[in-house]
């Protein structure tokens, strides 16, 4: 018998069934177990296995691979391609319509609609839509409705044919035809580097894949380029607001595998066409050092302009509090006293004579020093003086807590700026906002775009206090503006506080808060209000988290899982990550009913009760835009209008269509970078060895920073030691601190 031709191509096997259900999705690998049935009756559904992201249950699906086996599972259809045909039986139609794949049908209309034309059902739609009003109670405008969406589905079939060709999963596919619609292929085919600037969720290696397959060569001018701007942007996403450029050439060499010659080439051509900037900058090696630094444009411009408008407000002549400059202080803080009933500490009145008396000032310090009651009789004493008090915090919660603590109207940076779809603010130096005094809190999260932004909008002779924990994890964002405020040598007044209040002393998430960031094991023995549930299994520990949040807490403090307790986790992927403690307790706190409807997205599936998160700014949602990090609960899932409804921690209302979806990520559990500004009742922090590389003082000194009342570790004991003995590896790559010392 002849062997085999190993080049020639083996062939697929083709299966054409109905999606019946999604057992499992991976959102990042696109890899998908779901039950598939072939027509063959008597309940037999197929498993199958592979890229499938994207497929709706409902869909008939033609998929080409390989039949195998699993040695748990049994019989299983291995996926390498698939496309979409349309259902030919009545029964399939019915399945199809009312899978919610054409907006205004759900599967009430759809049994109505196939009741009523049958096996013609799809062909009525597609020809004859107007017939649709023969569907009793089908109106005409409901009639226009599902033509429309009709049409939209398929213009986004053809476009999903040629994408599908150049290895683009379906649910990408949709991203690309919403933003360029017809223009989808021409953009595909000639510039597909830009789909990684213009498409949330394509970064630069999907983009590079799409252009290898459309013929891009691989050291081509455009390609490279792309990759040192990607190079630059990851540097963003990691906090640098720039990147040294020997080390920007050197990873782009390696992400690229090109020669040094011609990225060093490319590099010099994007600097040329304004693309990035290159600068000379002081470098931390030593006095007088200094290196070439390389900007994307958007960094190098806010960081001039925001040590500029800084300057500006401290050496400005005008003062709209300049009653301040000559008060009779022991008066004041008399006066002061009957209205607080407290005295301050002295560095508590340093900080108050400081922000009355500065247009720019810093108050910082840890936990139970008295910042709150520092900043309440700031602003005590300015309204006093008939001043106009602003008072803002870079997260909805952040901002309900000042508002609570000073009795006055508090709102988000980006509500106060009033930030609009592109992240233009209505308030800028040309618009300034009418205040005397403005007040921010959680100034630590402050990353340079938003602290530019906020700062360009303080008028002139207007004060500005920035109010935070610089012990805290650094913004999210690139830049460090916060540290950088208070370098040594910087022209911002400051204070930090350092005295911790007796009744804060009594406190176990205070007190050990302090030793976590003194570098000393925090005590998880005797504690009321502090716990330790060691387990040195990860998997275990995630189990354990579970049980404390859904069950142990409940019962011996009352406290709500979704409202009250929030779990932070160092890292999103592994077993006690972020990811997977979100399956887990949501399968305990909001499980599936039979009676309620559900919706599956991707690899999530989100339910009524559901705790959401906003995964990135949309300054079209909302009354003025849903950021990211902000935080809600699904109050309702319409399936025929393909909607979901949440209300923010703001109190606002908010739709998301379903196509909008992945916007939303579950919240039961969330990383600790992302709970910064928030406040919980109670904290529960996985703490396991699985998260070595993330374990970091910072990191673990702001996750305990965020309860107001209880603090439950779980996990192991040698990663608590590791997590506080670990301090964080190097400063951020910026230069705000140098534009502030030289002016």
């Amino acid at each position: 018998m002849p062997d085999r031709n190993p080049a020639a191509p083996i062939q697929l096997a083709e299966v054409t069934g109905v999606l019946e259900r999604i057992t499992y999705a991976n959102e990042e690998t696109g890899y998908t177990v779901a039950r598939v049935d072939t027509g063959r009756g008597a309940g037999d559904l197929l498993t199958v296995v592979g890229a499938l992201l994207g497929a709706q249950p409902g869909e008939s699906l033609r998929l080409h691979g390989r039949w195998g086996s699993h040695p748990q599972y049994g019989k299983q259809f291995t996926v390498e391609n698939y496309t979409t045909v349309l259902p030919a039986t009545v029964q399939g139609i019915r399945r199809y319509l009312g899978s919610g794949l054409i907006k205004g049908i759900g599967p009430r209309l759809a049994d109505r609609i196939v009741e009523h034309f049958g096996t013609e059902t799809l062909e009525i739609i597609e020809q004859s839509p107007a017939r649709l009003v023969e569907v009793p109670k089908l109106g005409p405008k409901r009639t226009r409705l599902i033509a429309a969406a009709w049409e939209e589905q398929k213009a986004i079939k053809e476009v999903m044919i040629f994408l599908q060709s150049v290895g683009v999963s379906t649910s990408l596919a949709v991203r690309i035809y919403k933003n360029y619609g017809d223009d989808s292929i021409r953009v595909v085919r000639e510039e597909p580097y830009k789909l990684a600037a213009d498409v949330w969720g394509i970064g630069f290696l999907t983009a590079d894949r799409i252009a290898q397959a459309v013929g891009i060569p691989h050291d081509s001018p455009q390609r490279v380029k792309a990759g040192l701007q990607h190079a630059l942007s990851q540097s963003a996403d990691q906090g640098h607001c720039f990147l040294p450029e020997e080390r920007l050439i050197s990873e782009a060499v390696k992400l690229l595998a090109v020669e040094v010659g011609l990225v060093i080439e490319c590099l010099a051509g994007l600097v040329a066409e304004e693309g990035v900037v290159r600068e000379q900058v002081p470098s931390d090696e030593g006095v007088g050092e200094s290196l070439t630094a390389v900007y994307l444009v958007p960094f190098h411009r806010a960081e001039i302009s925001l040590a500029n408008q800084l300057l500006r407000l401290l050496k400005g002549p005008e003062d709209r509090l300049r009653a301040f400059a000559d008060v009779d202080w022991g008066r004041a803080l008399a006066w002061l006293r009957t209205q607080t009933g407290a005295d301050l500490a002295p560095e508590q009145e340093q900080s108050v004579k400081l922000a009355l008396t500065e247009k720019v000032a810093v108050l910082t310090g840890g936990p139970g020093c008295g910042k709150s009651f520092t900043v309440r009789s700031i602003v005590t004493l300015a309204l006093a003086r008939k001043a106009k008090v602003v008072l803002a915090a870079p997260t909805g919660r952040a901002a309900k807590r000042l508002a609570e603590l000073t009795g006055c109207e508090a709102s988000t940076v980006h509500r106060l700026l009033e930030l609009k779809p592109g992240g233009d603010a209505a308030y800028d130096r040309d618009r300034p906002l009418d205040a005397d005094l403005v007040v921010v809190d959680e100034a630590s999260m402050l990353d340079l775009l938003l602290a530019n932004k906020l700062v360009k909008a303080v008028a002139p002779g207007a004060h500005l206090l920035l109010v935070g924990d610089v012990d805290q994890l650094p913004s999210v964002g690139a830049g460090e503006v916060l540290r950088d405020l208070l370098a040594p040598g910087s022209p911002v007044p400051a204070v930090r506080l350092t005295r911790i209040f007796r009744q804060a002393q009594q406190s176990g998430v205070v007190t050990n808060a302090h030793r976590i960031n003194e570098g000393v094991p925090p005590i998880t023995d005797g504690m009321a209000d502090f716990f330790l549930f060691a387990e040195e299994d990860t998997e275990l520990a995630a189990g354990l988290t579970v049980d404390v949040v859904a069950r142990r807490i409940p019962a011996r403090f009352g406290l709500d899982p979704r409202r009250d307790v929030q779990v932070l986790a160092p890292m999103h992927r592994g077993p006690a990550g972020a990811g997977n403690l979100n399956t887990l307790l949501q399968a305990a706190v909001t499980p599936s009913r039979p009676d309620l409807p559900e919706r599956r997205f991707g690899g999530r599936t989100f339910r009524v009760g559901d705790k959401v998160t906003q995964i990135r700014n949309n300054y079209e949602k909302g009354a003025n835009g849903v950021f990211n990090g902000t935080v809600g609960v699904v109050t309702a899932l319409n399936l025929e209008e393909q909607r979901l409804t949440v209300v923010t921690d703001e109190d606002e209302e908010v739709p998301y269509d379903f196509d909008e979806l992945d916007e939303l990520a579950h919240a039961y559990a969330v990383t600790i970078h992302r709970s910064q500004g928030s406040e919980y009742p109670c904290v529960v922090i996985p703490v396991t060895t699985s998260a070595w590389m993330m374990l970091q003082r910072n990191l673990l000194y702001t996750a305990v920073t965020r309860a107001k009342q209880l603090v439950v570790l779980v996990g192991s004991r040698r990663a608590l030691a590791q997590a506080v003995r670990a301090v964080s590896a190097g400063r951020r790559h910026t230069a705000l601190d140098h534009r502030l010392r030289t002016g």
